[in-house]
């Protein structure tokens, strides 16, 4: 069970009241097994609408229990429950979970980690132990009032005040060190480290002092093993990592800090720090006073996109993917930042983005708007009028030079509620590229229901003419949420096997709140094992 409710949280000096699950932030660690069938109450005692999304979780034809609020279920309001019900197929490794309404999540979140079925073994050495390591966003005001207060004046929400290491910001913030968090390694063991980016706006570098990192899997998906000093996570991905005991017993900081690709954009640039603490190292004579200090690493700078570029093209799928040759839907999709004119009847101080704009997203210039009543999903279903149409663009309405310099005529786009009807096991490839509309930025994309193969990316302009000839057919890695390069493009391809509604969404959530999204309907194919199963009777009522 878990009970969403309001929980005193003291962080940087200062207590205030959080939603968490359970009263713990992070929220409970959820362990499971490949094939395991899940059933979890979820209970609202906050003063907010709630959901709960299972982040990567394949959800075959339980769409009902995916958790975006308004896209696959209405919210469960205050008082209210709902049981989500799923089963685990085919993916081991780390997944987690988190509130899909508002910016409930920045608190509310936790980690999902599959292990492979009885009897069956992790493809690298089994490690001694295995630490979970969230990365997290906390602000020092109820994060629900940052983005009310920026959607009602039309600027960027105010930025964090700290990053976490599950849940504690670390030696580097005040009234802090005491609570850092601890990773206990023993001299020449090898151990697993499971990073989450559960950050809310901000791609996240991460390293271990004088320590490798040797990549195992990601996104819940294994891959060809690869060292690096440091990795970067964009919200939402996960990676598996390998560290080995192999230093002089001593404590090391782990650090993240933000990979700040938008030019010019104010962001957090404080830094995150853990203790990788050996068994045998010098103890500090009392915790963080008069004790050797733990040796910090060096982290690339705010806007090193070579070393992003470098690490996410190393990713490889352990073994030869079934990745779709032949193409039924070829999409291509512009994603990025816009300006809306300030409406004739709102004063100045609600549009205070630049020039007198409000800020705005979209994607092939369709700016996302949730419905407020009925979920998608609800009213696919029940064929309820007027919540949705089905003509969401496959290509940009107007072909332009996405990543230069762009004309102000092009920085508005059209809200809609418009989503892209796909057959059951129709074969797509979508191309996903960036513009530079307001500013270029590294966007990490996600879409719900389903991994897909990331075959290729690069930046400028995507050209089908060459860049096709850079696609990897035989081991890409397959992803749930990618982040598509600054200024640049990638390409992605799945197999529509798993009919419902999806929503496709930038997972930077002030990009979200924005209209950064879109949503596929996936109709059924044929025979009970190709439909979408029956609505639970416990679903959150519609908000009539």
């Amino acid at each position: 069970m878990e009970q969403i409710q309001e929980t005193a949280v003291k962080r940087l000096c200062k207590t205030q009241n959080s939603i968490t699950v359970n009263g713990m932030l992070p929220g409970p660690t959820l362990e499971v097994q490949n094939g395991d069938t899940l059933e979890i109450e979820v209970i609202n005692k906050a003063r907010y609408n709630a959901t709960i999304h299972w982040h990567g979780v394949r959800q075959i034809r339980t769409g009902w229990a995916d958790g975006p609020e308004f896209v696959t279920q209405c919210p469960i309001r205050p008082g209210g429950s709902y049981t989500y019900r799923f089963t685990i197929q085919g993916q081991e490794g780390t997944l987690w979970w988190h509130a899909h309404s508002s910016w409930l999540r920045s608190t509310v979140y936790g980690a999902l980690i599959i292990r492979p079925r009885e009897g069956e073994a992790y493809p690298f050495p089994k490690p001694k132990r295995e630490t979970t390591i969230m990365l997290g966003e906390w602000w020092n005001a109820n994060p629900i009032d940052v983005v009310r207060e920026a959607t009602r004046t039309g600027a960027a929400p105010n930025n964090s005040d700290a990053f976490t290491i599950n849940g504690q910001p670390g030696d580097l913030y005040k009234c802090s060190s005491q609570d850092t968090t601890l990773v206990p390694i023993d001299a020449g063991e090898t151990n697993l480290l499971r990073v989450i980016n559960a950050a809310l706006n901000q791609p996240l570098f991460f390293t271990v002092a004088n320590h490798k990192l040797t990549v195992v899997g990601a996104d819940a998906s294994y891959t060809k093993p690869f060292t690096t000093s440091v990795i970067m996570l964009g919200p939402g991905q996960t990676t598996d990592v390998l560290i080995k005991g192999d230093q002089p017993p001593a404590r090391y900081y782990m650090a993240a800090r933000a990979y700040q690709s938008a030019q010019n954009a104010p962001f957090d640039n404080t830094t995150t720090t853990a203790i990788l603490e050996y068994k045998y190292a010098p103890c500090p004579a009392k915790k963080g006073i008069n004790g050797p200090k733990p040796i910090m690493p060096a982290l690339p700078a705010y806007n090193d996109t070579n070393t992003v570029t470098a690490f996410s093209q190393s990713f490889r799928s352990l073994r030869k993917a079934e990745v779709p040759i032949v193409i039924d839907e070829n999409l291509f999709f512009t994603i990025g930042l816009g300006l809306n004119n300030c409406p004739p009847n709102f004063p100045s101080c609600r549009c205070q983005g630049p020039n007198g704009t409000r800020f705005t997203a979209s994607m092939n210039n369709v700016s996302f708007v949730l419905p407020q009543n009925f979920s998608l999903l609800q009213a696919y279903q029940q064929s309820i009028p007027g919540v949705f149409t089905t003509d969401f663009p496959g290509t940009p309405p107007l072909q332009f030079d996405y990543t230069g310099n762009i004309s102000r005529s092009l920085y508005q786009p059209i809200p809609g509620t418009r989503l892209y009807k796909l057959k059951y096991g129709s074969r797509v490839q979508i191309v996903l590229q960036d513009t530079s509309i307001v500013t270029p930025e590294n966007h990490p994309i996600h879409l719900h229901g389903y991994d897909f193969y990331i075959i290729a990316e690069g930046f400028g302009n995507f050209n089908p003419k060459t860049d096709t000839s850079k696609f990897n057919l035989v081991d890409p890695p397959l992803r749930n949420t990618v982040a598509v390069p600054v200024n640049g493009w990638a390409v992605i391809r799945f197999v529509a096997d798993n009919p419902g509604v999806w929503i496709m969404h930038c997972h930077l959530d002030v990009h979200i709140t924005w209209g950064l999204a879109m949503a596929f309907l996936v109709e059924n194919g044929i025979g009970e094992l190709q439909t979408l199963q029956a609505p639970p009777p416990d679903l959150p009522l519609p908000i009539c």
